[in-house]
């Protein structure tokens, strides 16, 4: 009995000694992986007995430290603090817990988008329909039963319409040193169909912490939704929830009332709330742009929320809607798309401050410049295809159709909406179902007329409107007359797709009257009394004609969806595709919004951008180049997130012409004189240098949000090759003037591009290398 009793003392003096020697992460209950970090100065991770403790230098001379550990399988961050330097660390939150909820319904394919492909002849098979519903438009999957009219296979049902939070099996933790930035992961995200990984980014330099859910999907056809938030923020004596409204007025709640059974949605301003404690503020946002799927509308759908739970603890963070307001666009309303196996990243961010919270406002708007478009020496800033029907609204409260000729002195919303985003040039995409875009003739010259006296009332020294038009038709049938104006006369049905094959806008450079039918023994061009030279066209030829005669451009609208779905694949081999005026392409992320994919818009408009430019390498007409449009309507001050939603082009010319001729910004954008941004990053300048094979891309950059990557992107005429250069070193707020190495050898084209860690992005046009240097100016040399 001695020797079995020494043995059991035995035993439990070496289960102490390990237990005493065992790694503080086992202790409490966190196993992270180091392996893939490397310590920097002002950047650091350590595990200590209270679990992976992260501090990084922000900006404004503070500091910010998470203490994250596992309670019971879930992530937590057991504390985060913040302080200037040299000073005490505060406690913003302690125990506080990332929380998903995300709804999704059934994907389906939509019958403008099949149409085209009907119309080609194409058999519509379930292949097909599981081809193209991923860039559907028009599909609501949370809306039941649906309009057939819109979306195939309807009726949905409410069993397709499923709901989860997130939970956790968590075990352990990973932490990689990536350039200037530490990401935290842990495994075992449960999130309904979704399973994957709570992300955590931090990166030095700022006070940005990026949470998402990477998770995946097996289902065939799923579009969902998300909500994310911190949950068990602690509720002190002046702890409070605060944000701006629509109106930029200040709203805040202090807490003191029952507990929310739900979340309660917030319409702030600039899609930012804060919680403000005595140690100081967290600001949540989603990230400014790729948050956003394609709609019709821009209007605020309520973008923040917050829960009090108990009299103790309440959440707070980013949310969509799951419907449209405006009952006229509830078809209207796709969700993001999660194809099969796709890791989808469901981001949102937090910004960590010591200050109050009208101060933590103004850091956290430094991303977006207040959700304004940078000024740029030398540039203006041109938001594209706007379905505003202006000239129809401007006839709409004139008496009757013979004495219509705009009411002038009716100001437009929309415009101030534009402006107040920085915005010096708007280019309306008008007579696509208003103002009898198809008639023959008087009722189409009376809607043009009225047209170019809006423009040249609303345009100033300061402000623009480059009129556009965007010219559709698949049905042969008349769109119904709107807003009072009379229904145009029969007329022959249209061509297929509308001539030259889907949607697509011209560029004016000065006012033009045209009619889009030629009837038989109708000249091209005839003289009309009242408003002088007519075009009429009937043909590609005809419309390529009156584009060189006039100087005018043509872009094609959404390619490869909606009624675009099959072009301009179907007509890449055309006379006009292929010509000078036929400059390229819309970019418009949004439209089967998948996201996994790191570049925005990149399965549909800049795949077709570079497409184009193989098709087009050995002609001897320039590439083919890409516009950013909008391609919103009616808009409301206070009420339209046009910032988040729109795309800019700024196009190098100065100073801003005046609306009778617009000629210098055509001419820029047949040059290719222009890149496309969301807001964030920039790019002022860019070439290729050099000749030969061995040549210099130099650009100069500059953003807000942190980088993620640059890319030289090109094509030999058959394949697209890209260069990846990791910026992760960079930090956030900075500029850089970069020299790239570049071989030309068996290339054709060559395009940069730069994305940041919110998504955002910049574009250049791209530059052929088989010609001659003044065929193929650089951005930098104008």
């Amino acid at each position: 009995m001695r020797t079995i009793s020494n043995v059991w003392v035995t035993l439990a003096i070496v289960a102490a000694l390990l237990s005493i020697l065992a790694p503080a992460s086992q202790a409490s209950g966190v196993q992270c992986s180091l392996a893939d970090y490397k310590a920097a100065p002002g950047l650091t991770a350590t595990q200590d007995a209270t679990g992976l403790v992260v501090t990084w230098d922000g900006d404004k001379d503070t500091e910010v430290r998470m203490r994250l550990t596992i309670n019971n399988g879930t992530p937590t961050i057991a504390d985060l603090s913040v302080r200037h330097k040299g000073g005490n660390w505060a406690s913003l939150g302690t125990n506080l817990t990332a929380e998903y909820r995300v709804v999704s319904g059934i994907r389906r394919a939509g019958q403008e988008q099949l149409g085209p492909l009907r119309a080609m002849g194409i058999d519509i098979t379930t292949a097909v329909k599981d081809r193209e519903k991923w860039f559907n438009f028009w599909d609501a999957p949370l809306t039941i039963p649906g309009d057939p009219r819109q979306t195939e296979d309807l009726p949905r049902k409410p069993e397709e319409i499923r709901r989860a939070t997130s939970t956790y099996q968590t075990q352990s933790c990973d932490v990689k040193t990536d350039g200037a930035r530490l990401q935290i992961e842990f495994s075992g995200l449960n999130l309904g169909i979704f399973a994957g990984q709570l992300q955590f980014v931090v990166f030095r330099g700022t006070n940005l912490i990026r949470m998402e859910a990477v998770a995946k999907t097996e289902e065939q056809s799923v579009a969902y939704k998300y909500d994310a938030g911190f949950k068990g923020l602690p509720i002190k004596d002046s702890t409070r929830v605060m944000w701006r409204d629509l109106a930029n007025l200040w709203d805040e709640y202090d807490l003191d009332g029952q507990k929310n059974d739900n979340e309660v949605a917030l319409r702030t301003s600039n899609r930012i709330v804060i919680a403000e404690s005595p140690a100081g503020s967290i600001a949540a946002f989603p990230p400014p742009h790729i948050f956003f799927w394609a709609r019709e509308t821009d209007n605020n759908l309520g973008y923040s929320w917050y829960r009090k739970d108990n009299d103790s603890t309440f959440s707070f963070g980013v949310r969509q809607a799951e419907h449209e307001d405006q009952q006229i666009y509830q078809g209207n309303f796709a969700l993001y798309s999660a194809p099969p196996g796709s890791m989808q990243r469901m981001a949102m961010f937090f910004y960590a401050s010591p200050d109050n919270g009208k101060t933590t406002l103004d850091s956290t708007l430094a991303f977006t410049h207040s959700d304004h478009y940078k000024a740029l020496p030398g540039f203006e800033t041109m938001a594209h295809h706007y379905h505003t029907k202006i000239a129809e609204r401007m006839m709409q409260d004139t008496s009757s159709w013979a004495e219509k000729t705009g009411n002038y002195d009716l100001r437009l919303p929309d415009i101030s909406v534009v402006k107040d985003a920085g915005i010096t040039i708007m280019s309306p995409a008008d007579f696509h179902g208003d103002c009898n875009g198809w008639d023959k003739g008087p009722l189409r010259l009376k809607c043009e007329s009225v047209y170019y006296q809006a423009v040249r009332k609303f345009s100033d020294k300061k402000f623009l409107i480059e009129p556009d038009e965007e010219v559709d038709c698949e049905s042969g049938e008349e769109p119904p007359a709107r807003s009072g104006l009379p229904a145009a006369p029969a007329r022959a049905p249209c061509p297929l797709a509308a001539y030259l094959g889907g949607h697509w806008d011209v560029m004016y450079s000065h006012p033009v009257y045209w009619t889009r039918v030629r009837q038989p023994g109708q000249p091209l061009v005839e003289q009309d009394p009242t408003y002088g030279k007519v075009y009429h066209v009937g043909s590609p030829a005809d419309i390529m004609d009156m584009m060189h005669r006039e100087n005018l451009l043509i872009y094609m609208a959404h390619p490869r969806t909606k009624g675009s779905t099959g072009y301009p694949d179907k007509v890449k081999d055309s006379a006009w595709l292929n010509d000078e005026a036929y400059r390229g392409i819309g970019w418009r992320w949004g439209m089967g919004l998948d996201l996994s994919q790191t570049r925005m818009g990149d399965d549909r408009a800049t795949a077709v951008w570079d497409d184009m430019n193989n098709w087009v390498a050995d002609l001897p007409t320039p590439p083919k180049y890409i516009l950013g449009i909008s391609e919103t309507r009616f808009k409301q001050p206070a009420d339209d997130d046009v910032y988040g939603m729109s795309p800019v082009n700024y196009i190098k010319v100065s100073p801003l012409p005046k609306p009778d001729d617009t000629s210098s910004i055509t001419n820029a954008f047949k040059r290719g004189d222009y890149f496309v941004s969301t807001g964030e990053v920039l790019i002022p300048s860019y070439s290729v240098q050099g000749s030969g094979d061995k040549r210099t891309i130099t650009a100069d950059v500059e953003w807000t949000f942190p980088l993620d990557f640059a890319e030289v992107v090109w094509g030999d005429g058959q394949k697209v090759n890209r260069k990846v250069i990791s910026l992760t070193d960079l930090p956030a707020f900075g500029k850089h003037h970069f020299l790239i190495p570049f071989d030309t050898t068996g290339k054709k084209w060559v395009r940069f591009a730069v994305w940041d860690a919110a998504g955002d992005g910049a574009l250049v046009q791209p530059v052929k290398l088989n010609q001659a240097p003044e065929a193929n100016p650089e951005m930098s040399k104008r």
